[in-house]
């Protein structure tokens, strides 16, 4: 366990001083990063990243190999992958920002895998949006996402929220090949079953809500996290101490894919929920077995799957119920900064 929100973690890209992302706010930083960036597109490549900030597109995510908007880390050049990457970094952990990269360089193995051309499976098909005017004042958001990895950020004066995110392994392990033995998840996986087993007979018969795992995470790709008419599972209040820290430490792995002061956010939900957590189980209880679990409080949700590939094939995604593409904190910003203004002048 974290003991304390961000104790342990490092940030930025791999390299970078870490006193630069310790000091510095998440919100800054990216705007500084998205601005660097932004000013080494062509003109082309600038309409082709940016959108209004109200444009529909901000809330059309997917996890999927599919046709995406945004400008791709095969449009760019070498200088604008650099100042691209450093933008995905600004937005993760040390821990999450490795993750994600090797999220992306999986498509490599997937090419060899299916005999691909390059074409589906193919680790620059990543695209980086920018959606308003990036400001340390202002209202804006940004996206990367490709294959397994969407990570939606919006900003409202200095405070940034990331959700939905989602990081997904094809394959969940590496089973052939130079890298073999490669597990990008592992500790999602893992934890995950650690804290099943930390359950008694009598309780994970509460825990497990289906014997067979699903076939995907329950809340997709919808715009709006949203669980109704599904079994709740055990609830934190009926674990021991021991127990309950099982479940702690699975989601602050979650918050830990943050930096440090988007991860103190995320952990802020964590103690207010307090008892109020929900751990639901479906599918085998063996690793290899394919399965599913979620936690859920009143403030957020966790999926994970691993059932699809013969259960080589993992999803996972932290959702905010009421904030998913900073949904409560532009409620915030604009009862605080707009009470006052004529109506049609919100930006």
């Amino acid at each position: 366990m974290m003991g304390k929100a961000g104790q342990g973690l490092e940030h930025g890209a791999p390299g970078a001083p870490g006193s630069v992302h310790h000091h510095a706010h998440s919100a800054s930083v990216m705007t500084e990063t998205a601005n660097r960036f932004l000013a080494l597109l062509s003109p082309e490549q600038r309409a082709k990243t940016t959108f209004q900030f109200n444009d529909d597109e901000r809330m059309d995510w997917h996890f999927i190999p599919k046709e995406r908007k945004g400008l791709t880390l095969g449009e760019m050049s070498p200088t604008q992958r650099h100042l691209a990457s450093a933008l995905l970094a600004a937005g993760l952990s040390q821990t999450g920002y490795i993750k994600a990269v090797t999220i992306m360089s999986l498509e490599e193995v997937l090419k060899i895998i299916e005999n691909d051309s390059g074409e589906r499976r193919n680790p620059e098909k990543y695209h980086f949006t920018v959606f308003g005017t990036p400001s340390d004042t202002g209202v804006w958001g940004w996206r990367v996402e490709g294959h397994h990895l969407s990570q939606n950020y919006t900003v409202a004066h200095g405070q940034v929220v990331d959700a939905p995110s989602f990081f997904g392994a094809n394959p969940a392990e590496v089973r052939q090949g130079p890298r073999k033995g490669l597990r990008t998840l592992a500790a999602e996986d893992d934890v995950g079953f650690a804290l099943l087993h930390a359950l008694d007979e009598p309780q994970q018969k509460i825990a497990i809500v289906d014997a067979q795992a699903y076939s995907d995470i329950l809340t997709s790709a919808n715009r709006k996290a949203a669980i109704e008419g599904q079994p709740s599972g055990l609830s934190a209040a009926k674990m021991n101490a021991g127990q309950f820290d099982a479940l702690r430490a699975l989601v602050e792995l979650y918050a830990s894919n943050m930096p440090d002061d988007m991860a103190e956010r995320r952990i802020d939900q964590i103690n207010k929920a307090g008892r109020a957590v929900h751990f639901a189980w479906a599918g085998g209880i063996k690793p290899g077995d394919p399965h599913y679990y979620r936690v859920h409080t009143p403030s957020f949700l966790i999926e994970l799957d691993d059932t699809q590939d013969n259960a080589n094939h993992i999803h996972s995604v932290w959702r905010d119920f009421d904030g998913d593409f900073g949904a409560d904190l532009l409620k915030s910003h604009y009862e605080t900064s707009h009470r006052n203004e004529p109506s049609g002048t919100r930006t």
